[in-house]
C-alpha cells in the first residue's frame, strides 16, 4: 500500500519566532526546512527547536524532520506546500525575500508572511505572483499561543487563505481569519487599544506598572480565557456595556503618539529584560525565572482552552 508523502514546509527566517512555528510543523508530523544564514547559530536553533517540541508534548524523534541550509537556493521548492517568511522586522528586507519567492516557489504553493506590522500587501508589492501570498501571524511564543491571524492581502486570491487556515488547524492552531490588510491587523489593534490606556495610566499617576499589570491580569484577563470580550458582554447584558460605555469613554486617552514613560525609557536604552532595566530591574536569573513562569502559564491556559 502506497503511503502518504510527509508534507513538506519551508521557514524563511531562523531566528526565535521561526524556530517556534518549525516546532508546530514538526509536532505535527510535517517535515521543514529553514534558512537561517549564519551557521555558527544553528546548535542553538536546534536547542530552541527541541525546548518548543517537548513544550508541546512531541516526541523528540520529530526532531529528525528539520534541515537547515544556508540561503534559499538551498531550499529546494519543488514539493514545498506552504512557505512562512520569518525574517527581522525590516520592510526593505521582507521585500527583497518576497521578490526571490515570487520566483523560486512554484505558484500554486501559498507564500506566507509572519510580519507583526507591516502589511503583506506592501509586502508583496511588485511580485507577479502576489495573488498566493498573506500574512499567517503568530504571536510569541508561537508554539505555546495558539491563535494565527490569516490576513488577507488587497490582491490576496481568498482560496489562498482558507488553505493557510486549514493547514493551521489541521496542526492544532486556532486560525483567525482578517478580511482587511489594515495596519496591526485585528488582534493587535485591540491589544494596543488596551495597552496604550495601560502606560496611560502610569504616565498620568493613576497606578504603579505593578497594578497595571495586577488589574488586567487578575480580572478581566481571566475572564477574557473564558469567553471573548464581546461574548462576555453579551452575557453579562450588552445594556450595561452601553451604559459604562458612555461614562468612562469620554476620559479615555485617545493620545496618537507613544506613551511619554516608554518613550522616555527607549531614548535612555533601558529596553526591559534584554537590556537589564525598563520599568523594573533585571537580572539574568530574573529574567528567566520570569520567561520559565510565563511560559508555565501560558502551557496551563493552552490545556485548558483545549479542554
Amino acid at each position: 500500500m502506497a503511503t502518504t508523502p510527509q508534507p513538506h514546509a519551508a521557514i524563511i527566517g531562523f531566528g526565535l519566532m521561526g524556530c517556534d512555528i518549525a516546532a508546530i510543523f514538526l509536532a505535527g508530523g510535517w517535515r521543514v526546512t529553514a534558512v537561517e544564514p549564519a551557521r555558527a547559530a544553528w546548535p542553538a536553533r536546534f536547542d530552541r527547536v527541541a525546548l518548543s517540541l517537548s513544550q508541546l508534548g512531541a516526541e523528540p524523534a520529530r526532531q529528525s524532520g528539520l534541515a537547515l541550509v544556508e540561503s534559499l537556493g538551498d531550499v529546494g521548492f519543488s514539493d514545498v506546500a506552504v512557505v512562512v517568511e520569518a525574517v527581522p522586522e525590516q520592510l526593505d528586507l521582507k521585500r527583497a525575500v518576497f521578490a526571490e519567492l515570487d520566483r523560486l516557489v512554484p505558484p500554486e504553493v501559498p507564500v506566507a508572511s509572519n510580519a507583526s506590522g507591516f502589511r503583506i500587501t506592501d509586502i508583496s508589492e511588485g511580485c507577479a505572483t502576489r495573488s498566493r501570498m498573506a500574512n499567517l501571524h503568530f504571536f510569541l511564543p508561537a508554539h505555546l499561543v495558539p491563535g494565527v491571524e490569516v490576513v488577507r492581502g488587497e490582491h490576496t486570491d481568498p482560496a489562498v487563505c482558507e488553505r493557510l487556515a486549514e493547514i493551521m488547524e489541521s496542526l492544532g492552531r486556532v486560525a483567525i481569519r482578517v478580511a482587511r490588510d489594515v495596519p496591526g491587523f485585528l488582534a493587535n489593534r485591540i491589544q494596543h487599544a488596551m495597552v496604550r490606556e495601560a502606560f496611560n495610566a502610569i504616565d498620568e499617576g493613576l497606578a504603579s506598572p505593578e497594578d497595571v499589570d495586577k488589574a488586567v491580569r487578575f480580572t478581566f484577563g481571566m475572564r477574557i480565557l473564558g469567553a471573548g470580550p464581546i461574548l462576555q458582554k453579551e452575557l453579562a447584558g450588552l445594556e450595561t456595556q452601553l451604559a459604562a460605555a458612555a461614562t468612562i469613554y469620554p476620559s479615555l486617552t485617545n493620545r496618537t503618539t507613544p506613551s511619554p514613560a516608554l518613550a522616555a525609557l527607549v531614548e535612555a536604552g533601558k529596553l526591559g529584560a534584554k537590556t537589564g532595566e525598563g520599568f523594573w530591574q533585571w537580572t539574568p536569573e530574573q529574567v528567566a525565572e520570569a520567561r520559565a513562569r510565563y511560559e508555565k502559564l501560558l502551557l496551563a491556559a493552552a490545556a485548558l482552552l483545549r479542554a
